[in-house]
């Protein structure tokens, strides 16, 4: 029987034989073959974090985090299909979801039968999602649901969508599956990074969507559903820091022994041994950070949730850093697709935006250190 050691041991040598030497092409064809989704999911990492009762790995959170970093160090595409159908659909259906949705999608989504994407992202509404325009209206015993997501990942091979939408004042979430009438997509092309997974704008006209795949409450979309799936998805994305970081440190450093300028190896150089212990002493305090995450949502600590923000912006700002370096050590091999810096250091970028911006996030780290400082009793000194 295989213990869950030998299960992120066979992902990571599966990672280095099918997905970093593939990262690139993965990025320059645009998609993710399936034949290499379905290697995956042999691995069960679908259903990394999902009780064994679903065929999950009931990976704890720092085993979660640590499969992340695996994986998107060797490919970042892969690594976001984990971050939407892992953290953000399937920790919210197994949260909010009734007992006959959890046991109907989470044994399809754990083998990758059924691969799941989420709907909030649009046009015109991005880290405001209460602002989303997308809406519905009850007639009889079905929703009807109308208008339009982008930049939704894996939006183009998803076979579930978790939707978000509004009706005047409220917001609620939906379980849409891809073949109902009325759901379209249009796969995005030519971004500067994510060319592999397969974001999409998807479209709903008139899809009438059944009483019984809303998730949670009717009206509970955004306090309870999306602020708990964000709050899984930065979790991720901390780890993708890291991933990506460490990556080009590794980059950095096999090019650094190599490489010759001057007569000597370009790692003798003062400069570059700077950039490189730099990356080296923040890529270690990221994953202390993401760690320390980990082990309070492990815990179900309180301070979770601010923990977790702090290691997403952290992580995020630190891997673009890490990446910058990197390419300043390759020079003008850094501009060329030949080597991974330059992928490196554009999906880098990315992890400043998604799951709420660097400049989202600070407001909500200062508040918090307002609060808790100020009773704390620090102004009184």
């Amino acid at each position: 029987m295989k213990t869950l050691t030998d299960v992120l041991s066979q992902v990571e040598q599966y990672a280095a034989a099918e997905l970093r030497p593939r990262a690139g092409r993965f990025e320059a064809q645009e998609a993710i073959p399936r034949e290499v989704l379905q290697g995956l999911a042999k691995h069960g990492i679908f259903g990394a974090t999902l009780p064994t009762i679903y065929g999950g790995l009931a990976l704890d959170p720092i085993q979660y985090g640590q499969l992340t970093e695996m994986v998107g160090k060797a490919c970042n595409s892969v690594r976001e299909l984990l971050t939407v159908h892992v953290s953000l659909v399937g920790e919210s259906i197994l949260r909010w979801g009734t007992g006959e949705q959890k046991q109907y999608w989470l044994p399809k989504m754990a083998t990758g039968e059924v691969l799941a994407a989420f709907a909030l992202t649009e046009p015109e509404v991005g880290s405001d999602a209460n602002g989303i325009d997308s809406s519905y209206r009850q007639e009889g015993d079905h929703f009807i649901l109308n208008g339009r997501k982008k930049w939704i990942s894996f939006g183009d091979l998803a076979d579930l969508y978790l939707v978000l939408a509004s009706r005047g004042d409220e917001m609620t979430a939906f379980l849409v599956d891809s073949t109902m009438t009325g759901v379209s997509t249009t796969k995005m092309s030519n971004l500067l990074a994510s060319n592999a997974s397969h974001l999409a704008e998807i479209h709903f006209q008139d899809v009438e969507v059944p009483l019984g795949n809303v998730l949670g409450r009717v009206g509970g979309g955004f306090a309870y559903v999306v602020n708990s799936a964000l709050d899984h998805g930065r979790y991720s994305i901390a780890w993708a820091g890291v991933a990506i970081a460490q990556e080009a440190l590794d980059g950095m450093v096999t090019y650094g022994r190599t490489r010759r300028q001057g007569g000597r190896v370009i790692g003798a150089y003062a400069e570059v041994q700077q950039m490189i212990a730099e990356a080296s002493v923040n890529i270690h305090a990221s994953r202390a950070l993401c760690i320390a995450a980990g082990q309070k949502r492990r815990d179900k600590h309180p301070d979770a949730v601010i923990e977790t923000t702090m290691a997403k912006y952290f992580t995020s700002k630190m891997a673009m850093k890490v990446a910058t370096d990197a390419v300043q050590v390759f020079g003008g091999n850094g501009f060329s697709r030949e080597y991974p810096v330059e992928r490196l250091f554009r999906e880098a970028k990315a992890l400043e935006i998604i799951e709420g911006t660097s400049q989202v996030l600070q407001p909500v780290i200062a508040q918090h250190a307002l609060r808790t400082c100020y009773q704390q009793g620090w102004w009184r000194a």
